[in-house]
């Protein structure tokens, strides 16, 4: 038997169904992520999942510097903090360095460490001391095992 964590009003394994994290990948406009998150949130329920929103404050990890990377931390937390407030919706994102984990830890359900930066000791540690559940992305470069 799995063990069953609760992200937010969410839960994934013990018997839960299974959980959708989802969103755009970084957030473009309030407009657009509001509406994805609502679109999201109510076809889960049509379907019986459990549903945590996915999207980025900031994208530090792109391939040209000038590529588009979000709102930015102050920003891009309050976005997420309304939506979850106003859709009750759990939220998970990408978290880049140990100084943002005490700001994302106060509003964020759950955190995501990206797959460039899962062998960052000192990053996982610090969200994994936070008490909120972590999701490392493993990255392709490295063995399963």
């Amino acid at each position: 038997m799995t063990r069953k964590i609760n992200i937010g009003n969410a839960s994934i394994g013990g018997g839960a169904p299974p959980l959708l994290i989802a969103g755009p990948c970084v957030i473009e406009s309030e407009d657009i992520t509001f509406h994805t998150a609502k679109f999201l949130k109510d076809l889960c329920g049509r379907l019986g999942l459990g549903f945590v929103f996915k999207s980025s404050y900031d994208k530090a990890n792109r391939t040209s510097i000038n590529s588009f990377r979000g709102p930015g931390l102050d920003k891009g937390l309050r976005l997420l903090e309304d939506m979850k407030n106003k859709l009750d919706i759990p939220i998970i994102s990408d978290v880049h360095s140990v100084t943002e984990i005490k700001p994302v830890s106060e509003v964020l359900d759950a955190i995501q460490i990206p797959a460039f930066l899962c062998r960052q000791t000192d990053l996982i540690v610090s969200a994994g001391n936070t008490g909120k559940p972590v999701n490392i992305k493993k990255g392709q470069f490295l063995a399963p095992w």
